[in-house]
């Protein structure tokens, strides 16, 4: 009987010159999208004397666009995947710049407020439609990694661009400018967006689930609503209620999602190991480094002393060290397999905890910086490849809705990192401050000097020598929970790299050797 012939294995595509700069252009509002979350808090000084808005006014124009991205991100995938990804690119960036026009007029704050919300909707569809692109354009898998590499870094460097552009912008113009910097890139996108990005739809797509839909924006916006409130320390009875509606809601999607043919999440891809492993490294590393970077920006100015300029130009070599991370990524994967470089990436970022950790020596400052870049440079990897790995295990017809899924776990623990890390950075910092106050303070002065900064405007209040005590002890209380933070970072840095190797290495043959080959 003649032997069968072995199948021959035919070789991806490799991307031409038209999908790289077609990257180039997706890039784009991806960076405009960063810069936006960053960019309009160095506005609010102009807003508040322009706009005249309440406090809570003020915390709602901050904060809308955030939390509308958030609750938004697994629809906005799913739909892509059912209109097609461009399309609905090409819908945000439309509306993004029509939304940005109108914030630029508004000359109320329930206005501004208003669009704000409406930019957080136009961006939500960024992430999950230019990820799912990547996906149809870089069919090679070595491209593919690069160019989510270059995704990535289009993040990081709009983060850390936008306080300098927004600066430089607020030099010379009136807050209303920042949104007008917007419009252009939006444009560029739909002029050439059509001639170089390709289309693609779940052929077989099923009804869009409007109750899906409401669950699922239910249960995000109230536990990011609750997780930023318990952070900012306002556990009170509407905290418990979002935690509780947001509880139940997320409940309930995930049964629905069970029973209905065309769920907006797929939950079989939690069935593969390699998908729910990246999900979980991811989630777990957006967890540490959002509740660690909480407490930079006030360290370096009021701990430290340093002015706005200098302080963030401190944090310029994290934002860089991730675009550096992101690049040498898919390089090191070729060589060293995707498992390998994960965990050697998650066991760097755990040296760079341990070195923020050493903030209250006599090199504090450098050991902050060099931490913070061996951060930046470890979990890198875990953004690139997770994010990899996460597209490339779902069904090509639902990418979409798998990176979204992606971008929503790092949005929740983001906000949950917050929450936590605050939370027990306030409790370390009242602990230190107990009996360092004054006897008889009035008590509005003893409730302003439950954070560092009050406690430092208190003391601006007080003689001499009070207040050279009390700000040693404020800053003193302060750096105790920055450096518990720190530490407990490190544990979550190691779990995660255990983790990440027990579930995502290949499995064994029963001879002892891996059935496949590492990717």
């Amino acid at each position: 009987m003649p032997a069968t012939p072995p199948a021959i294995e035919i070789a991806p595509p490799r991307a031409t010159r038209r999908e790289w700069v077609a990257l180039g252009v997706i890039a784009l509002p991806c960076l405009v999208y960063a810069m936006d979350l960053t960019v309009l808090n160095l506005a609010l000084p102009a807003i508040s004397a322009d706009l005249r808005p309440s406090s809570a006014q003020l915390l709602w124009i901050i904060d809308i666009y955030g939390f509308m991205v958030a609750g938004l991100l697994i629809t906005m995938g799913t739909l892509g995947d059912k209109i097609g990804r461009r399309r609905l690119l090409m819908i945000g960036a439309m509306a993004f710049a029509a939304a940005s026009v109108a914030a630029a007029l508004s000359t109320t704050a329930q206005a501004l407020i208003a669009t704000r919300a409406l930019l957080g909707i136009a961006g939500a569809t960024l992430a999950p439609s230019t990820l799912s692109l990547i996906s149809n354009m870089f069919r090679d898998e070595r491209e593919r990694r690069i160019a989510i590499g270059i995704w990535i870094s289009s993040y990081s460097v709009g983060g850390a661009i936008g306080p300098l552009v927004g600066g430089v912008i607020l030099q010379y113009f009136a807050w209303p400018a920042i949104f007008w910097a917007a419009v252009p890139v939006m444009l560029l996108l739909l002029a050439v967006g059509p001639f170089l990005l390709p289309e693609y739809r779940d052929p077989e797509a099923g009804r869009l689930d409007l109750g899906s839909v409401a669950l699922s924006l239910t249960a995000v916006l109230g536990g990011v609503f609750a997780l930023k409130q318990a952070a900012e320390g306002h556990v009170d009875a509407p905290t418990w209620v979002a935690a509780a509606l947001g509880l139940a809601a997320g409940v309930a999607f995930v049964r629905r999602q069970r029973r209905i043919a065309y769920p907006l999440l797929d939950l079989r891809l939690f069935g593969q190991p390699r998908f729910a492993a990246a999900i979980c490294t991811y989630a777990l590393t957006s967890f540490a480094m959002f509740g660690v970077y909480i407490f930079i920006s006030q360290h370096l100015q009021l701990v430290l002393g340093l002015s706005p300029l200098v302080a963030g130009l401190c944090t310029v070599p994290w934002a860089l060290s991730f675009v550096v991370g992101s690049m040498l990524t898919p390089a090191i994967a070729q060589r060293c397999s995707a498992p390998r470089t994960m965990v050697t990436g998650l066991a760097v970022a755990a040296v760079g905890f341990a070195g923020v950790a050493l903030v209250d020596g006599p090199h504090g400052l450098a050991a902050l910086v060099v931490g913070m870049t061996l951060m930046g440079i470890g979990m890198a990897p875990v953004f690139t490849l997770g994010n990899d790995i996460v597209i490339s295990s779902a069904p090509p017809e639902r990418a979409g809705a798998a990176s979204a899924l992606s971008e929503t776990s790092a949005e929740l623990s983001g906000a949950l990192g917050i929450a936590v890390f605050g939370s027990m950075a306030t409790g370390l910092y009242r602990a230190g401050m107990a009996g360092q106050l004054p006897a008889g303070l009035p008590q509005e002065a003893v409730a302003e000097a439950s954070t560092l900064g009050g406690a430092l405007r208190v003391a601006e209040s007080l003689p001499a020598p009070l207040a050279e005590a009390l700000g040693l002890a404020a800053r003193s209380a302060f750096v105790d929970g920055l450096q518990a933070a720190a530490v407990l970072g490190t544990g979550i840095m190691v779990a995660s790299g255990l983790l990440a190797w027990r579930m995502l290495r290949p499995p064994r043959a029963p001879g002892g050797a891996s059935a496949t080959q590492p990717r």
